[in-house]
C-alpha cells in the first residue's frame, strides 16, 4: 500500500514537472533554475529591507504625508535599481559566436551582391555550405573572421595558438572562454554569480550603473535605519534588535558595493578588465608588458567616452598596441604632459 502511494506520488510529481518544464523552460535547466531562485531571493531581500523601515518607522510615515516627494524619489530609485538589475542580467555580454555570425553574414551578403552583379541571372548557383560542430558555415565565410581577427594581432602570430579549445573559434584580443556560460566573451571581465551572466563588452556599462544605483539605494536605506534607531532606541527592544541586525547587513553590503564601485571605476578609467588585472601574467598578450603599463589605455576622458557612448555595438574589437605605442605608454608623466592633457 505504501509502495503504491509512493509510486503514484512520484508519477504525479513527474507529470507536474513535465508540464512546468513545457510552459516554463527555465525550470528544466538546473543552472537557469538556480539563477532564477537567486534573483527571486534578491528581490525579496530588497522588499524586506525597504519594507521593514516603512512598517516600523511612524515618523517616516508622517514625513511621507508631509513631504511625499521624499518617499517618491526613494521608490523611484528602488524600482530603477531592480529594473537595472534585470536589464543587466538579460543583456548579452558580447559572445564571440554572435560577433562571428554577424560578420560572416555581412561578408556573405557582400559576396552575393558582388557575385550577382558579375554573373548573369541564368548562371547563379547556390553557395556551398559545410557543417562544423553542428553549425553551418558558408565555405567562403571562414576566412572573413580569420582575417579580421588576425589583423588585430602582431604579424607572425599563429592562428592555432589563438583558437579556443572549447568553442573552436579564433579569439580576438581581450576575449576569454567562460566555463559557466560555456561561451567565449568579448572583453571578458568576470562571471557575476548574482546576475547569473558574464560581464563583458556588451553589458559592462549597465553593470557599472547597476552597482552605482545599488550603492545609492543601500546608503539611503542605511540612513533611514540609523534615523529610526536614534529616535526609537528605547521604545521596543525586540524591534531594535531586528533593525540592528538589518542595519548590520546593510552596512556589510554597503562596504562591499562601495569597494566594487571604486574598483570598476578604476578599471574603466584605465581601460582594463578584472580578468586582465588579476591574471595579467597568465594572459599571452599581456606577458611582455610591464606591470604599470596599461596597453589599451587611451586617456581617462577617451576611456570614459568609449565606455559610456562607444558601446552601442558589441562588435567593436581593439587591436593590440604596437611596440612604439607601448613605449609611449610606458613613458612617465611630466608636468608638460599634464598641461597638454596627455593623461586625458
Amino acid at each position: 500500500m505504501g509502495v503504491s502511494c509512493g509510486s503514484n506520488f512520484r508519477d504525479t510529481w513527474d507529470r507536474t514537472s513535465d508540464r512546468c518544464s513545457r510552459f516554463f523552460p527555465c525550470f528544466s535547466d538546473p543552472a537557469r533554475r538556480s539563477a532564477l531562485t537567486l534573483k527571486l531571493a534578491l528581490v525579496v531581500l530588497h522588499l524586506v529591507l525597504a519594507g521593514v523601515i516603512f512598517l516600523f518607522d511612524n515618523d517616516l510615515i508622517v514625513k511621507t504625508k508631509q513631504e511625499p516627494w521624499y518617499t517618491a524619489i526613494y521608490v523611484v530609485l528602488f524600482v530603477a535599481t531592480l529594473i537595472q538589475y534585470f536589464v543587466t542580467s538579460g543583456t548579452s555580454p558580447g559572445y564571440v559566436f554572435d560577433v562571428q555570425r554577424a560578420i560572416d553574414e555581412r561578408d556573405a551578403a557582400a559576396r552575393r551582391a558582388s557575385f550577382a552583379s558579375i554573373q548573369p541571372a541564368s548562371s547563379k548557383n547556390d553557395s556551398v555550405s559545410i557543417t562544423v560542430d553542428a553549425r553551418n558555415y558558408n565555405r567562403g565565410n571562414a576566412t572573413a573572421w580569420t582575417k579580421l581577427v588576425m589583423d588585430l594581432y602582431p604579424p607572425g602570430t599563429s592562428a592555432r595558438n589563438l583558437t579556443c579549445p572549447y568553442c573552436h573559434f579564433i579569439q580576438p584580443p581581450r576575449s576569454k572562454h567562460c566555463h559557466d556560460c560555456d561561451k567565449c566573451v568579448l572583453q571578458f571581465d568576470h562571471h557575476c554569480v548574482w546576475l547569473g551572466t558574464c560581464i563583458g563588452q556588451g553589458n559592462h556599462c549597465r553593470f557599472w550603473w547597476y552597482i552605482c544605483e545599488e550603492t545609492a539605494l543601500c546608503l539611503w536605506t542605511s540612513i533611514l535605519y540609523i534615523g529610526y534607531l536614534k529616535s526609537n532606541i528605547s521604545k521596543a527592544w525586540w524591534a531594535d534588535i531586528i533593525m540592528i541586525l538589518l542595519l548590520a547587513t546593510l552596512s556589510i553590503s554597503l562596504i562591499f558595493l562601495l569597494l566594487l564601485l571604486l574598483f570598476h571605476s578604476y578599471l574603466i578609467m584605465t581601460n582594463q578588465t578584472t580578468y586582465e588585472l588579476v591574471r595579467r601574467r597568465r594572459i599571452v598578450y599581456m606577458r611582455g608588458i610591464p606591470e604599470r603599463v596599461y596597453p589599451f589605455h587611451k586617456g581617462v576622458c577617451r576611456n570614459l567616452y568609449l565606455f559610456c557612448f562607444g558601446r552601442s555595438s558589441i562588435y567593436r574589437m581593439e587591436a593590440l598596441p604596437t611596440a612604439e605605442e607601448l613605449e609611449e605608454k610606458s613613458r612617465p608623466y611630466t608636468c608638460c604632459d599634464i598641461l597638454s592633457c596627455r593623461c586625458c
